[in-house]
């Protein structure tokens, strides 16, 4: 059975933030592919959404995959509405550990 995909203000403003990080090191079109790819695997979770490790020590139901081994992407599923919730993009080992269990509020330098 398929599953919808949505994703939360926060994440589409990570992969905006991603996308004019990677168009000043890179270039436009560079970057647009790399979010294209990036959302094209989010919603591949719509086929199969329990993939990725679980990490319920953060938050309840929260799961873990990656893209490319650069980018990791935090996401929920809610089996009553078979929805997957996308919840970021944390990309370059950022720390979304911590970011998370902040309730996405700003940590100090150095820890994220």
């Amino acid at each position: 059975m398929s599953h919808s995909v949505a994703f939360s203000p926060e994440a589409l403003v990570q992969l905006e933030a991603l996308e004019d990080c990677i168009s000043d090191t890179a270039s436009p079109r560079v970057a647009a592919r790399f979010i294209d790819n990036i959302i094209s695997h989010c919603e591949s979770l719509c086929v199969f959404p329990l993939r990725g490790s679980h990490r319920d020590e953060l938050l309840p139901t929260l799961r873990i995959t990656h893209y490319q081994h650069t980018t990791t992407i935090a996401f929920m599923v809610a089996a009553d509405t078979q929805t997957v919730s996308i919840l970021g993009g944390y990309y370059g080992g950022r720390n979304y550990a911590a970011l998370l269990q902040n309730d996405g509020q700003p940590i100090p330098p150095g820890d994220g």
